[in-house]
C-alpha cells in the first residue's frame, strides 16, 4: 500500500495479488475488484409483522482482469498485461504467482468509510480466482478512505454563530432568564478547540448552572424513514451563576482527535454534531440553545484556511454580525469512475498487512 493512510480524494493505491500453486493447474479467470457502497437496514417491530428498510447507494465497482473468461459476454472487460507487455497465461506453473494492479479513488462526490448501528459505507478489494468445477477463491481486503473537504465550498462554515433565548420561570419559581450563545465559526478540526461565549441574565431567584455538550447524530434513511442514534461526545458545566443583570462566561472544549467527522454528502447516511448550551435551573425546565457543527478531518488543517470572520465580544457587550446557524449540507453529486490502473512499478503489500494470498491451489 501507499505510505499514506487512510486513502482520500485522488489517490492512487498500488498492490499485488498473489497466487500459490502447488502443482500444474488451469483457471477460467482472475480478477481485482474494487467497489465502493453504502447500504443501511433495520426492523420495526409491529403488532402482527415485522417491516424491514433497507437502502443501499453504489458508488462504483470496478474489475481488471489479469486472466479474463473467456467464455464471457461482456465486452467491457479490462485485461491488464504483465511487465512485458504480455498477457497472463491461464495455466500456473507450481511456485508462486504475483499480479500488480492500482485504483484511484474519485476525485470529489464520495463519502469517508463509516460504521454505524443501522448501516455502513464501505471500500474493498476482492481478489477472485475461478477454475472449471471448482468453487471460487475469493480474498477481500476493506479499505479506510476519508473524504476531503472543499473549505471554500461550504457558505458559511467560518462564518460566526449566533443564538439566543429568554425563559419565564413557572410553577415553582418566579422571575426569567437569557442567554446568549455565540461561537466564532460553525467549522472545526479534530484535535483543536471550541470557544463558546455566553451571555447570561439570570432575573430568578436562584442560581443557575452554563452546561455545555457536543453530541453527534447519526441519520439512515429508508423507505422514506429515518432511523436515529445519537451519541455524548463532550459534557462540561460551567461555574453557578448568582442572579445579577448580566454575566459573561468563556467555556472551551477540544474536540477529539478520534471523533467522526461529520459525513453530509451521502444520500442515505449522515452524521451531524449539535452543540447543545442549557442552563441548569432549579425546579424549572432547563431552556436550552443548540447549533449546527461541522467537525472537519485534522488532514485538512494543513490545508489553506479562510480567515474566521471576528467573534462576538462579549467582554465588551458587542455581539458582532452573526451568519446562518444550520450550515449547508455538502453536495450530492454522483462520484466520477476511478482511473484505470498506473504503468508505474508496483510496490508490495507485503510490510502494510495488505497483502492477502489467495489459498494454495493444488
Amino acid at each position: 500500500m501507499n505510505d499514506k493512510y487512510p486513502l482520500t480524494n485522488g489517490d492512487t493505491f498500488t498492490g499485488e495479488v498473489t497466487v500459490e500453486v502447488q502443482k500444474e493447474c488451469r483457471i477460467n479467470s482472475l480478477y481485482v475488484k474494487f467497489k465502493g457502497k453504502a447500504n443501511v437496514m433495520w426492523t420495526e417491530q409491529g403488532f402482527r409483522s415485522t417491516t424491514i428498510y433497507h437502502a443501499q447507494d453504489k458508488y462504483f465497482s470496478i474489475r481488471r482482469y489479469f486472466v479474463a473468461n473467456k467464455n464471457s459476454k461482456d465486452i467491457t472487460q479490462v485485461v491488464l498485461k504483465n511487465q512485458n507487455g504480455e498477457a497472463y497465461s491461464n495455466v500456473l506453473t507450481p511456485g508462486t504467482h504475483v499480479y500488480p494492479f492500482s485504483f484511484q479513488f474519485s476525485k470529489e462526490g464520495i463519502p469517508s468509510s463509516f460504521t454505524g448501528r443501522y448501516g455502513s459505507i464501505s471500500y474493498l478489494l476482492e481478489a477472485v480466482l475461478s477454475r472449471s468445477m471448482r468453487l471460487d477463491r475469493k480474498s477481500q481486503v476493506p479499505i479506510s478512505f476519508v473524504a476531503k473537504t472543499d473549505l471554500n465550498s461550504i457558505s458559511g462554515l467560518m462564518e460566526p454563530l449566533h443564538k439566543s433565548l429568554e425563559k419565564t420561570m413557572k410553577v415553582f419559581t418566579s422571575g426569567s432568564v437569557a442567554m446568549d450563545v455565540n461561537l466564532e465559526r460553525s467549522g472545526f478540526f479534530q484535535g483543536k478547540e471550541l470557544n463558546v461565549l455566553i451571555k447570561i441574565q439570570n432575573n430568578s431567584p436562584h442560581e443557575v448552572k452554563p452546561v455545555c455538550s457536543i453530541y453527534r447524530k447519526d441519520s439512515f434513511f429508508a423507505g422514506g424513514k429515518r432511523k436515529c442514534q445519537t451519541t455524548d461526545i463532550i459534557r462540561e458545566v460551567g461555574k453557578p451563576i448568582p442572579p445579577s443583570p448580566s454575566e459573561n462566561v468563556e467555556m472551551v472544549f477540544t474536540i477529539p482527535q478520534d471523533v467522526e467527522p461529520s459525513m453530509l454528502n451521502c444520500s442515505i447516511i449522515k452524521v451531524e454534531y449539535r452543540l447543545k448550551v442549557y442552563l441548569d435551573v432549579k425546579h424549572a425546565l432547563n431552556p436550552d440553545i443548540k447549533l449546527n457543527i461541522v467537525i472537519l478531518p485534522a488532514s485538512e488543517v494543513t490545508a489553506v484556511e479562510p480567515e474566521p470572520a471576528p467573534a462576538a465580544d462579549l467582554r465588551n457587550g458587542s455581539q458582532g454580525n452573526y451568519g446562518n446557524s444550520d450550515p449547508p449540507a455538502w453536495g450530492l453529486a454522483r462520484p466520477l469512475p476511478p482511473g484505470g490502473p498506473s504503468t508505474s512499478s508496483h510496490p508490495s503489500y507485503g510490510e502494510s498487512g495488505m497483502n492477502r494470498s489467495l489459498n494454495e491451489i493444488s
